[in-house]
């Protein structure tokens, strides 16, 4: 498991680290930097941001509100929020839709960071609105409005779905009006919290407090040398992919979430029912309820969640049969290189995390 990690950061992740859960022995190991310029090593109990694996903890949540019967998976956004997706295309947008994907709603990052432009095709960008919003403390009513306002990128329940952080700033918005408190207190009282989680949380500073990396953005090579952006007001994507965590919690977390301790097993069985979704990077994926099944060849199927956010990257998964688990972060994003059509190129880092995930979880 070291050599395999080891080779994660040769291949240029400046610090790797990872836990991995099989018959009851856990692992867990590190390679690297946790910056590069002081030397210091990386650790495997370091916070790390997790990224959209935030979705699969709203998701949760949202199905704990379906369980109690508040909601349904058909009930139609409009019934709960008319001032943020008005009139017909409110009512036609339901709760499942949202989860995933299939609302038709646009993504809001080209709005809220106008340099980025958009996948695929991501020609002619730049990482300056990413500086420019270090500090900015965005509202998820505004952004939503950015995604909503843009033209849609499908009907409603259309296949196949595009990924859109819109879908999950709405989950969010819906969570505090169905439960009055707001969407982090309700994923922290109702998931977190009854996951036994002691190491997750939203972050309440543009600082992590306690054991953690540098996170240095790539940006597809415009980034050079990347740049640090672990001090970060993560306010632009809370509901989405805002989570602090660590490897083992995140181990933890989706061991019970499917073992039908956190949700039901009825409502675990919605959330692994997928759909094909156009994802961030242009590829076509199956996508359910806040969970996104991979495919090993070894071993078959694992479920789980990516998450990146600007300078971290963190993956967990869960072998189908339950008897492997792996959460690895890294402290590196879009390291890949761009082609002339803007299409992120194949590189080292990917070919050596494939590696770690199928030792990590075939044997």
């Amino acid at each position: 498991m070291q050599s395999a990690l080891d080779a994660v950061h040769r291949a240029g992740i400046p610090g790797v680290f990872a836990e991995v859960r099989s018959a009851g022995q856990v692992w867990s190991g590190a390679s690297g930097v946790a910056d590069v310029a002081s030397g210091h090593p990386v650790s495997a109990d370091m916070w790390h941001r997790a990224g959209s694996i935030t979705k699969t903890f709203t998701a949760a949540a949202v199905l704990l509100q379906v369980e109690q019967g508040r909601i349904s998976l058909d009930t139609s956004i409009g019934q709960f929020l008319p001032h943020l997706v008005p009139g017909e295309r409110g009512n036609k947008i339901t709760v499942r839709m949202l989860l995933n994907h299939t609302s038709g709603l646009a993504e809001y990052f080209p709005r809220a960071f106008p340099s980025l432009g958009s996948f695929p095709a991501l020609l002619g960008m730049s990482p300056e609105s990413i500086d420019d919003n270090r500090f900015r403390q965005f509202h998820a009513s505004e952004l939503i409005e950015m995604g909503v306002s843009a033209a849609p990128v499908g009907e409603p329940g259309g296949t196949p779905g595009v990924y859109s952080n819109t879908n999950y700033l709405l989950l969010g918005q819906l969570l505090q009006q169905l439960t009055g408190i707001t969407a982090e207190e309700c994923i922290t009282r109702d998931v977190i919290e009854r996951a036994g989680l002691q190491r997750t949380k939203f972050p309440d500073d543009v600082r992590i407090q306690g054991p953690h990396s540098k996170m240095y953005e790539a940006f597809f090579g415009l980034a050079e040398p990347p740049r640090d952006y672990s001090v970060y007001n993560m306010s632009w994507v809370p509901t989405g992919a805002g989570l602090l965590s660590t490897v083992d919690d995140l181990n933890v977390f989706y061991s019970k979430l499917l073992a039908g301790t956190i949700v039901s097993p009825s409502s675990l069985a919605q959330m692994k029912e997928t759909v094909p979704v156009i994802a961030q990077n242009g590829q076509t994926i199956e996508y359910g309820l806040g969970l996104h099944p991979t495919e090993l060849p070894k071993c078959g199927l694992c479920w789980g969640h990516s998450g990146t956010v600007w300078g971290a990257e963190t993956i967990s998964l869960t072998r189908a049969d339950g008897r492997r688990q792996m959460s690895i972060a890294m402290n590196l994003a879009r390291w890949n290189r761009l082609d002339s059509s803007g299409i992120p190129q194949p590189h080292a880092i990917d070919e050596a995390l494939t590696r770690f995930k199928q030792r990590s979880l075939c044997g």
